[in-house]
């Protein structure tokens, strides 16, 4: 592939998959890839189902993962109740029975298991015979066991106990296992409860205190966020409501596969993101044809995906998700165990790296003068247009404005007003070559409140360091005037999830100022809730309340308004990543301040966001920042393809990483050579190219990894073609290879054919 200079320092930077060619020169290293035995991203395996004469079929058990083991825990087979202990190996895929001493916990189902340590730690569910319906009742007790000598303990616990339960959710977190909701036999609960696992013999429970807008009565509880909606208009809705699911956490991701919905038994499986707060359906890898273009069937190793069920378990270990059993169609149980390959890339960091771009203020190129005090803040025109309008316009008027001064009477721009009484920016903050400063007033804006919007806009968060909720509001009210819905949204949430009895009546004090009536409302209905009301009216902070809203807190606690429901969709935005893909395909032309030169042909940019993702552009623009503002554009000393150049672009701008397979093969060495923040880049090229490599496309990725020097993948074409000969010989590029590439074509077919077929297709002549 590319080559690079040794003074890049490439080899501390190399990925498990990357091997260097060290039979070149001593000034450079080629580049080739590895292609050894790998898992496809989101496929589904079908492994070794349960023997029953290792363990019954089952639903209604838990699973839980430790080092590279899976073990299986209760449940019941249909007729009974059992309390075995089954141990899975991932590595041998192999069943067995685990090794127990001690006394186990009595048979049960709908209980709850979590790993601490070295241990298992049981809790609740419900126990008795259910065959005879006899004996049925919930629990509370609680046992350990221990992986390293196989021994059951129950934990005598003084004091206090939550009430006996089944189908309730269960956590480990900061050395204490917390439970949450369940079943106790006549109703739902929605309880929290903790204990620590440090100390054994000075446990005890302790019932947690529960502020906000608890979750509501619940049974079959999942431990994760309670409410998950998609923020964003582009992406599908949340799952149906379902139960007897599972969910499991990977990568800042939750997972959730199978339950019962509506009558329905789904197997979608259904991604939330917990950055961007989106839903997505996972689609499974396709195994049904090799790259050969075979096709496969199940005998030859082509995998289903599990059928729809409720009631299995699933765990986590390293980069895979396995689950097993379940009640299936008909009631029954199963006994099958399936795992789902994780997409386990490098994590992106768009909004890390345009953070980074916020607080070291470097080629800030716009300066904000706020308020009466005309405080001042910097940023970067690029990201602030990109993001929001209602600024893009304020800046497009101060450069109108900047024009018209800098021009005299004669209608030209003379030498002397030529940056129209724009500030000169400091040389520590402004790159070599660039423009002076923008100067942009804003009266209707204070800076610290402004200063949390810039940060939403460079990374569509509100920073966690934020904990003023009167400071939020005021954020609230500048995204209400600045049209904000994405950030709108988030200082609602933020400020309705901070709302305590502490503070409850200066928040709604101050919403009725600012006339914040979604606000309002949500602080008159938080002071009013049976649990509340008598604690806020005994408050200091209550007698000095205004009247008004004393007068309203009185009339809504004898008469509390009817709810309205609305059906209006909520306008919940545009997220940075679809904000940065509109400026790249065409709405920050105008503020374009950088031409790449790509083979002689220019491509605008913005030297603020190439900067902020790319350490190569970084310093290039700090201190080696050309006369001209062109860049010529290479990987090494290759220069990428007009397609390929055109999908770096989408990675740096907003991350994105579809791109045909010949585009990867020029990209894969893109994150070293431009200093990308990790080699998250590279990982999707190589699997896109292990994985999509077919018969159309096999001449296009052939030309690119020739010219490229990918030894490895070249060969890996000339492989498919000679083996698909008759198919490639029929595509209409073939004609148009180089003559080298159709002499190695030739090669390749002449080792490939066996001298029979030679003597064969000399008697056919």
């Amino acid at each position: 592939m590319s080559w690079f200079p040794r003074t890049m320092s490439c080899k501390s930077k190399v990925a498990p998959s990357v091997d260097f060619d060290h039979s070149c020169s001593d000034s450079v290293e080629y580049l080739t890839l590895n292609f050894g035995p790998f898992e496809t991203v989101h496929r589904w395996r079908r492994l070794p189902p349960c023997d029953e004469f290792v363990g019954a079929r089952r639903s209604k058990h838990t699973v839980v993962a430790y080092r590279d083991a899976i073990y299986v825990f209760g449940g019941d087979n249909g007729k009974n109740m059992l309390n075995d202990l089954l141990r899975f190996d991932v590595k041998d895929c192999s069943w067995c029975r685990a090794f127990t001493t001690g006394t186990p916990p009595a048979p049960r189902y709908h209980h709850s298991a979590v790993v601490y340590g070295s241990s298992m730690f049981v809790f609740g569910g419900y126990t008795g015979d259910i065959y005879s319906n006899s004996n049925l009742k919930n629990k509370n007790d609680l046992f350990e066991y221990k992986f390293a000598t196989g021994q059951w303990a129950e934990w005598k616990v003084e004091g206090r106990l939550p009430v006996a339960r089944s189908a309730h959710g269960a956590t480990v977190y900061n050395d204490k296992l917390w439970i949450f909701a369940g079943y106790d036999g006549n109703a739902r609960l929605n309880d929290m409860w903790t204990i620590s696992l440090q100390d054994r013999e000075q446990a005890c429970w302790e019932e947690i205190e529960q502020s906000g807008e608890i979750p509501p009565l619940s049974s079959r509880a999942t431990c994760g966020p309670a409410s998950l909606r998609s923020t964003s208009s582009e992406a599908p809705p949340p799952p149906q409501r379902r139960y007897g699911h599972t969910m499991v956490a990977f990568d800042r991701h939750l997972y959730v596969f199978g339950g019962a919905a509506d009558n329905t038994l789904p197997n979608e499986l259904h991604c939330y993101d917990v950055d961007s707060q989106t839903w997505e359906v996972i689609q499974p890898s396709l195994d049904s044809e090799d790259p050969l273009g075979n096709e496969m069937t199940s005998s030859q190793g082509f995998i289903l995906m599990p059928s729809g069920r409720l009631f299995h378990a699933a765990a986590v270990i390293h980069d895979a998700m396995y689950i097993f059993g379940g009640t299936v169609d008909n009631n029954v149980r199963s006994g099958e165990m399936y795992r789902f390959q994780f997409s386990c890339y490098p994590k992106c960091t768009l909004h890390e790296d345009y953070g980074k771009l916020w607080e070291n203020r470097q080629f800030c190129d716009v300066e904000f003068i706020l308020g009466e005090r005309e405080e001042r803040v910097l940023g970067h025109i690029a990201i602030v247009t990109a993001r929001c309008r209602w600024l893009r316009k304020k800046i497009l008027q101060a450069r109108e404005r900047q024009k018209q001064r800098s021009r005299p009477e004669g209608g030209e721009e003379s030498e002397e007003g030529a940056t129209g009484g724009q500030k000169e920016v400091p040389a520590a903050t402004r790159p070599s070559g660039s423009q002076p400063m923008l100067e942009v007033s804003i009266r209707e804006a204070e800076a610290q409140p402004f200063e949390v919007l810039m940060q939403f806009l460079y990374t569509d968060k509100i920073q966690s360091h934020v904990q003023d909720v009167l400071l939020i509001m005021d954020v609230y009210k500048l995204a209400l005037s600045f049209k904000l819905s994405r950030l709108e949204q988030l200082c609602v949430q933020y400020i309705e999830a901070s709302v305590d009895l502490q503070n409850v009546l200066s928040v709604c004090e101050n919403a009725s100022k600012l006339q914040l009536d979604q606000l309002k409302e949500h602080c008159l209905n938080f002071v009013v809730k049976e649990t509340h009301f008598n604690q806020v009216i005994m408050t200091k902070e209550f007698e000095h309340l205004s009247t008004p809203l004393i007068v309203e807190i009185v009339r809504r606690k004898q008469q509390p308004p009817p709810r309205v429901y609305s059906d209006q969709p909520v306008d919940i935005g545009t997220s940075l990543v679809q904000d940065m893909k509109a400026y790249l395909e065409g709405a920050g032309l105008e503020f374009c301040d950088i031409t790449l030169l790509l083979d002689g042909h220019p491509r605008p940019a913005h030297k603020a966001i190439l900067a902020a993702r790319s350490s190569y552009f970084e310093a290039m623009f700090r201190s080696f920042m050309p006369e001209d503002g062109q860049v010529n554009i290479s990987i090494g000393e290759m220069v990428p393809s007009k397609q390929a150049f055109e999908s770096m672009l989408r990675y740096i701008y907003y991350g994105d990483v579809n791109m045909p397979p010949e585009d990867s093969l020029y990209l894969f060495a893109a994150p070293y050579y431009y200093g990308f923040s990790n080699n998250r880049l590279q990982a999707y090229c190589k699997q896109n190219l292990e994985m999509n490599v077919t018969v159309e496309n096999v001449l296009q990725i052939l030309e690119a990894a020739d010219k490229t020097q990918a030894l490895d993948m070249k060969k890996h074409c000339l492989h498919i073609i000679v083996h698909q000969f008759i198919k490639v010989s029929k595509l209409p590029n073939l004609k148009s290879l180089s003559q080298l590439l159709l002499l190695d074509i030739i090669e390749s077919l002449a080792a490939h054919i066996s001298d029979k077929q030679c003597a064969e297709m000399g008697a056919d002549i």
